[in-house]
């Protein structure tokens, strides 16, 4: 089997790490066009989330092996894949008296720029994990690992699932997570205390549509200039708030279904949003059989089809809820179950395929080395 060798990866080329169900790729463009690939690394793993940690003088690639039987791993490269991390030097474990086990890693989240030592994680079950010495030692979010919703959460498809860590960038600052399917909590005091923050956002499988928590929020995602309104795709809808949370209005206007994993945020214009469409939770493919990005460049009153260069026909795709990434100027990327990884240089008006033939892709994340 081929398997990864690393390659050299030169100062302010863009590089792209893809998670799959079978291990992990990074990629790096080639010059004159096209993208080589190196993988899989963690051959047999399953790899739900990757992160680049380019802070404090770092090139430091993040990932998170695993499988269902042997648990979840955490494991660094400072060479791009060339070499890895052992499996026992970086533990994630929950406290003893917690009588909780890590099942899975779905998030690695570097801290800002402000806050340089700080990584944080987010796992199943529900938890945040936090780390500030870079990645040495980690501990949980005491506030949400003891919060009182903690019993009656009860898990989406995919289990108890912290996805999503969304921060205000400032040290200690405001943060908002979401889980699957126990919705959107805030902290305003470093994760000391959370609430619940799901008010107009509907719970569609539940008897009560719009109960204090329960949602199964897909994504949640923000730009750093306009920190307070935040962007939402939920498990049937998709919504905006401009304060933080406290309150969410619906913004599905001129989409082909309001259900959908995936959301990605224009990293230069804080009105420019990116989603993918999926027909049904009981249909779990592209509406119409047609690959389509839809981009919202006004805050979501508007979403239009974008499709140069994807299949239009006989697509039966989903892309999941990591599996979309943008990366400044105007680059953006994702991957699809069917193993198909396309990307765009020109804000998402044309596409061109990465690579197909991959194993499942799950997370996708793109950086300048």
């Amino acid at each position: 089997m081929k398997t990864s060798t690393g390659f050299t990866v030169s100062a302010g080329e863009t590089v792209l790490l893809l998670g799959t169900t079978k291990g992990a790729f990074v990629g790096r463009a080639r010059d004159g066009g096209g993208w080589e690939l190196d993988g899989p690394h963690f051959p047999g793993e399953e790899v739900y989330a990757m992160a680049y940690d380019g802070r404090a003088g770092r090139s430091r690639l993040w990932a998170a092996p695993g499988s269902p039987f042997w648990g979840t791993t955490l494991r660094f490269s400072d060479d791009f894949g060339a070499s890895w991390s052992g499996k026992d030097e970086r533990r994630v474990r929950f406290p003893e008296d917690s009588e909780l086990s890590l099942k899975r890693i779905w998030q690695i989240r570097p801290g800002s720029e402000a806050e340089p030592d700080v990584i944080r994680l987010g796992v199943e079950p529900a938890c945040l994990f936090e780390s500030r010495d870079a990645g040495d030692s980690w501990q949980p979010v005491e506030g949400l690992l003891n919060h009182p919703h903690r019993e009656r959460w009860q898990p989406g498809a995919g289990g108890l699932c912290l996805h999503t860590i969304v921060g205000d960038g400032e040290p200690d600052g405001r943060m908002m997570i979401a889980i699957s399917a126990a919705g959107a909590y805030r902290s305003d005091d470093g994760g000391a205390t959370w609430e619940a923050r799901n008010h107009g956002v509907r719970a569609e499988f539940l008897p009560d549509k719009h109960p204090e928590f329960g949602q199964c929020v897909h994504k949640i995602t923000h730009h750093p200039a306009n920190p307070g309104r935040l962007f939402l795709q939920n498990h049937w809808g998709l919504y905006r708030s401009e304060n933080w949370g406290d309150t969410w209005v619906d913004i599905a206007n001129g989409v082909p279904s309001d259900f959908g994993f995936a959301m990605a945020m224009h990293p230069g214009d804080p009105d420019t949003v990116y989603i993918v469409p999926i027909e049904s939770d009981g249909f779990r493919c592209t509406p119409d059989a047609k690959l389509r990005v839809y981009r919202t460049r006004d805050g979501g009153a508007n979403w239009h089809p974008l499709t140069e260069g994807l299949p239009q026909e006989n697509a039966y795709e989903t892309v999941l809820r990591d599996a979309l990434a943008t990366l400044a100027p105007g680059q953006v990327f994702f991957g699809t179950r069917s193993g198909k990884v396309y990307a765009s240089r020109d804000d998402g008006d044309s596409w061109e395929l990465v690579r197909d033939g991959l194993p499942p892709v799950v997370c996708v994340k793109a950086c300048v080395a």
